[in-house]
């Protein structure tokens, strides 16, 4: 009897919990299934070419953070002292 009543009331309880939250978890779900099926492929890429891709990946990435000064908060002091070599769009105001 008690577990007829226990699993009612989860039921109930996962009732309410609102739509949006499962369609995040679904996605975050995929995220991770897609994550694991890439480092799968490129474990069986050649290792030499995997670095240029991802050296050539990050450097573009790096750059667009200095020039255009839309970098994440933890890349910021990086950025910031890197910025004073490489051209940069606009200037930061100092503090």
């Amino acid at each position: 009897m008690n577990m007829a009543a226990t699993s009612s009331t989860v039921w109930q309880n996962l009732q309410h919990v609102p739509v949006d939250f499962w369609i995040r978890l679904a996605i975050g779900v995929a995220i991770i299934i897609g994550v694991v099926i890439a480092l799968r492929k490129l474990a069986q890429v050649n290792k030499v070419v995997l670095t240029v891709v991802a050296g050539f990946f990050l450097s573009v990435l790096g750059f667009s953070w200095i020039y255009e000064r839309n970098e994440p908060t933890w890349a910021t002091p990086a950025v910031s002292f890197l910025s004073g070599f490489f051209p940069s769009k606009g200037r930061i105001e100092h503090r």
